[in-house]
């Protein structure tokens, strides 16, 4: 588990300065392969003729989404490393909330694609896909038109899960999350992430914690988002998420908040995920190394 830091990684105005963000990935994926070069990190996680899915999430529109100078930084480096952009595919729910969140759509051959899963001749699959308490149609960008993907998620504070991280997601890939809501999102969250389509495509999980609402969440309060500058990358999904868990705590902690445990979500569907075998959870098996750039 990494976590990479910078000063310099929100502009003035509070949004990602791009250059920042290309440091922050390239630096992120060194550590966490052990790689000298990010490009050959980049080649130890994807194949060069795999399609590659950024799952962002835009619900939030531009208060409070994955940013374009985010994720568009991130796929324009994937595309470059791997010779051909229209293999990349940053991609959410709708195209509506693509556009409002600040992203320009495109299916443009030989370009990046960014486009929500109600694009036409996409929606979702005509089966759904059962897994214990989980009943979904799949989108078919997350089901048919890419290899592997990277969860690039918002940290939030989640009124009934806790958190929303890089396993809450893939909420945005299937048709029926209203449905996953009950009991804190577990085991819900646990079970659908073992499903096949995301558990064997997954990769990589980047936690985008440049501004963390660590309180009222997932909607926008800017009385209680901070700036932590910050993304954390990993390989274990379940790991990822308890490191973005303990920052929420420590932020809500530091304002005199209580513990989500105290208000009764925590976000117990990650201990789920670990007796799934999906990851860990428990936060004193997690070996973290923090760096700055």
């Amino acid at each position: 588990m990494v976590i990479i830091k910078s000063r310099r990684a929100l502009a003035a105005n509070g949004q990602p300065e791009p250059p920042s963000m290309l440091r922050m990935f390239r630096k992120g994926l060194e550590v966490l392969t052990g790689s000298s070069q990010a490009e050959e990190a980049l080649r130890l996680i994807f194949q060069p003729t795999e399609n590659i899915g950024i799952k962002i999430n835009t619900i939030g529109r531009r208060a409070i989404s994955t940013y374009p100078e985010t994720a568009v930084t991130l796929g324009l480096w994937l595309g470059k490393t791997f010779g051909c952009e229209d293999k990349i595919i940053i991609w959410d729910r709708t195209n509506e909330e693509l556009k409002e969140a600040g992203y320009r759509l495109s299916r443009s051959e030989g370009s990046l694609r960014i486009m929500g899963t109600d694009s036409y001749g996409i929606g979702y699959g005509s089966q759904p896909v059962i897994n214990r308490s989980v009943a979904s149609l799949f989108s078919k960008i997350q089901a048919e038109l890419v290899d592997s993907t990277i969860s690039l998620a918002l940290l939030k504070d989640h009124g009934i899960a806790g958190i929303t991280g890089g396993m809450k997601n893939y909420f945005g890939a299937i048709h029926n999350p209203n449905k996953y809501h009950d009991s804190n999102c577990d085991p819900y969250l646990a079970d659908l992430f073992e499903i096949d389509l995301i558990k064997k495509k997954h990769r990589l999980t980047i936690l985008d914690a440049l501004r963390v609402q660590y309180h009222r969440g997932p909607a926008y309060h800017p009385q209680w988002n901070e700036r932590a500058s910050q993304l954390i990358f990993g390989f274990d999904p379940v790991a990822v998420d308890v490191v973005g868990w303990k920052l929420i705590e420590n932020l809500r902690a530091k304002k005199g908040l209580p513990s989500l445990s105290e208000e009764k979500r925590e976000p117990t569907y990650l201990q789920t995920a670990e007796n799934l075998g999906l990851g860990l959870a428990r936060l004193n098996n997690i070996e973290i190394i923090e760096e700055e750039v």
